[in-house]
């Protein structure tokens, strides 16, 4: 795997040097380029020369340790500070307080263009770039459980017949609303028509036949129940929503149920039964192990 240069080149501005003052020259040889380039490639990237961005993410630090107990002097010497004067006139310039008070601190991270700020205990943290939208969770989970219902669905289609039809979980309880089978094909019927009910709750229709457990008729089920569900998830999320209440009248006797009660139960039992698929049909988990931040690292 190839590294990030961002990444790169923040190794050569931040790396540790026992508390020692660095500078430009000694970070651009570690990036075996010259000063020149290499002050002007970071400045382009990060929004800071490269001392600045060294300097701040070390005073970030400093603040972290500070509110962690650490004395002031050690803090200040592994700041790369030579005295304790200039680092406290530092530390409360940047922080409007003396670094005596660090605990005072909400949060340890200064204003940065880069977004880039020490992460604790030994890393650093990147927030997404302004330009970029922030990452909508739920939509992320949402999205993931589909797409992974798709993958299984396309893996018990080249199934042996015989799979699909027997557990390779024994004595394990399912949910009280789920069927006590657990094999493959049941699990993926029961991972569709989830949908399906729910919809039909939210919508106010019939509730909808548990149907086939034949995997061709299951994925036609699938491909039509996502979008459905994607919009109910999206439009809920763009009004704020989550905390409107569905009087849910499939139910005996009806229950009422939030909006975002009833996403977060979906999801929750969906990934428990992706899980026991895949461990029936994969357990050498030779088509991934199901993990959305690997799923995240492949998409397009």
């Amino acid at each position: 795997m190839t590294r990030d240069p961002l990444r790169e080149l923040l190794d050569a501005v931040l790396a540790d040097d026992d508390g020692a003052a660095v500078g430009v020259e000694e970070m651009a040889a570690r990036a075996f380029t010259s000063p020149t380039h290499f002050a002007r490639v970071v400045r382009r990237r990060t929004g800071e020369p490269p001392a600045t961005l060294r300097r701040r993410v070390l005073l970030e630090r400093a603040a972290w340790l500070l509110r962690q107990g650490r004395s002031v002097t050690d803090v200040a010497w592994d700041s790369g500070f030579d005295s304790l004067e200039g680092f406290s006139r530092s530390f409360s310039r940047s922080f409007g307080i003396a670094p005596s008070r660090a605990g005072e601190l909400a949060a340890h991270r200064l204003p940065a263009p880069s977004g880039i700020h020490f992460h604790a205990p030994a890393a650093l943290w990147v927030d997404a770039e302004p330009t970029e939208a922030s990452m909508d969770l739920t939509a992320v989970l949402v999205e993931h459980d589909l797409a992974d219902t798709t993958a299984l669905l396309d893996l018990a289609a080249e199934a042996p017949d015989a799979s699909l039809r027997t557990a390779a979980v024994s004595g394990l309880t399912p949910a009280a609303f789920d069927d006590a089978d657990l094999s493959p094909a049941v699990l993926l019927r029961t991972q569709v028509h989830t949908k399906e009910v729910w919809l039909a709750a939210i919508d106010g229709t019939d509730f909808p036949d548990l149907g086939t457990a034949e995997v061709a008729a299951l994925r036609q089920r699938h491909d039509e129940v996502a979008p459905r569900w994607r919009s109910f998830v999206a439009d809920t999320a763009q009004r704020g929503g989550w905390g409107d209440t569905v009087v849910d009248a499939l139910c005996e006797p009806p229950q009422s149920f939030t909006l975002g009660g009833i996403v977060a139960h979906v999801l929750t039992h969906a990934a428990h039964r992706r899980a026991l698929v895949r461990h029936s049909l994969d357990p050498r988990l030779e088509q991934g192990n199901g993990d959305p931040i690997t799923w995240l690292e492949t998409r397009p």
